[in-house]
């Protein structure tokens, strides 16, 4: 399980590869839970959490949007 306050750190760069390494991970898991070969199955419920950890961080690090667009800068 990552910790997010190390995550908060990170760039946006290093957060995606960690986002493709845990999503491969993720597909080779599930594998071997189908075929019966996996020691840890609560290790996949862990993969996807540390993926939307880290898609919650991304999605913050985005310039937040106003509702109002441009027209509410001239008011």
């Amino acid at each position: 399980m990552l910790n997010v306050a190390d995550l908060r750190g990170l760039s946006r760069q290093e957060l995606d590869d960690k986002i493709i390494a845990l999503k491969k991970s993720l597909f080779e898991m599930v594998s071997k839970k189908e075929t019966g070969r996996i020691e840890k199955p609560s290790s996949i419920k862990d993969a996807r959490r540390d993926i939307a950890r880290i898609k919650t961080i991304l999605s913050e690090m985005k310039p937040a949007v106003s509702p109002l667009g441009e027209q509410g800068k001239d008011k």
